[in-house]
């Protein structure tokens, strides 16, 4: 097994470069597996979500199915991340100071990685804290009450 950077998995991608392209091509359509780490998996969400390529929430989920898809790629917690995708699909907007916000996969994937290593050490997870009010709408994440 391999593992990838971000920037290999963007130019796989996008294809916006051609030699980097070929390259990132050969990698994870070689014959070794390609480790896709948490990290890796939320900057190329965060890329693709930016200014530059605007990818907007249905385009997100189908670029992770893709992953998915591909025999080769392998990732850190896959269940972590089908549940993730999961919430980050089912999220409803709402409003918040003004705007139309919605929970992003990142927000998602924090609280599927907490539930997964919980029941994994056998802990009781009752709750992850965020001040972000739509992450709050996915279930278990709650903000902070003193």
């Amino acid at each position: 097994m391999i593992a990838i950077d971000t920037n290999v998995l963007l130019r796989y991608l996008l294809q916006d470069d051609e030699k980097q392209a070929i390259q990132a091509s050969q990698l994870i359509l070689g014959s070794e597996k390609v480790l896709i780490t948490d990290v890796v998996l939320i900057e190329t969400v965060w890329t693709l979500k930016g200014r530059r390529y605007n990818l907007n929430k249905d385009k997100v989920i189908q670029v992770i199915h893709a992953l998915f898809a591909e025999p080769n790629l392998v990732f850190e917690d896959s269940l972590a991340v089908w549940a993730a995708l999961k919430d980050f699909t089912n999220a409803k907007p709402i409003k918040a100071g003004g705007k139309t916000k919605q929970a992003d996969f990142p927000d998602a994937l924090v609280i599927n990685k907490a539930k997964r290593h919980a029941q994994r050490n056998k802990l009781n997870l009752t709750s992850v804290f965020t001040f972000d009010k739509a992450a709050q709408e996915i279930e278990g994440m709650i903000e902070p009450h003193c």
